[in-house]
């Protein structure tokens, strides 16, 4: 238990109630992306493919089609970047937590992929997730993915909720607070278990621009951002099949 998170927390309780009622009703909600979730950049077989689990970034909230989200951004860069045939799937609720997620996809029939990104964490940061229970549903999920995928599972870190501008202070102080917690649930189960997940962390989106109108979520060029780094990271190099492991395109 992390007394001084939860003692400031129980301190605030009815300024962070009001805050977080009224930031609720004042936020714009916006709309999941429509179109197809998947796709392929290049021709032919994919050399590799990628899916992307998770919330409100892999629903593709903050635009209008799939194709401006995180997994065909992530395609699209790694595609132009070696000039391989890049396959994307992406699958996210708005909303949802890791306990509905894991509910969900094990009932799921999921596509193929070599790599699986996993965006979450917002939820249960807002939601107060307690920390054990946060890191128990990451080891569910890896056992209800390993039948079909054996490699790690790769985690993407946790925007930092205290930079968002839709949030009042001090609820965005303490929701980055919280964040941050359940970020280093990520990173010592990368450290643990390497061999179950990976962690990998991106710049937080500091330019206005990059965020959609609610200041919330990511705007085109915010998913397009994300996805320049993350083309960069050396989990590229890491997949499960030894024909995607190729050097970038000079």
């Amino acid at each position: 238990m992390h007394l001084p998170f939860w003692l400031t927390t129980a301190l605030l309780f009815p300024i962070l109630l009001y805050q977080g009622k009224r930031a609720r009703r004042n936020t714009p909600r916006l709309p999941e992306a429509q179109g197809c979730p998947s796709g392929q950049y290049g021709e032919g077989a994919p050399d590799l493919r990628f899916l992307v689990l998770g919330e409100s970034t892999a629903a593709g909230v903050g635009v209008s089609r799939h194709e401006q989200g995180l997994a065909s951004q992530l395609a699209l860069q790694l595609h132009e970047r070696t000039g391989r045939a890049i396959a994307w799937h992406t699958f996210g609720i708005n909303g949802i937590r890791m306990a509905q997620l894991n509910r969900k996809l094990a009932s799921m029939d999921l596509p193929e992929a070599d790599v699986v990104l996993l965006s979450m964490g917002v939820n249960d940061t807002t939601g107060f997730t307690p920390r054990y229970q946060f890191r128990l549903q990451l080891l569910a999920l890896r056992d209800i993915l390993a039948p079909r995928y054996p490699g790690p599972v790769y985690l993407l870190s946790l925007p930092p909720m205290h930079l968002f501008t839709a949030l009042p202070a001090p609820l965005r102080q303490i929701m980055g607070w919280r964040a941050r917690q359940l970020n280093r649930v990520y990173e010592r189960l990368a450290k643990q278990a390497p061999e179950d997940f990976r962690y990998r962390s991106y710049p937080a989106l500091t330019d206005v621009s990059l965020l959609a109108s609610d200041g919330y979520h990511p705007s085109d060029r915010g998913y397009r951002a994300i996805a320049e780094v993350l083309a960069v990271e050396s989990w590229l190099t890491n997949c499960q099949r030894a024909e995607c492991c190729y050097p970038s395109k000079n």
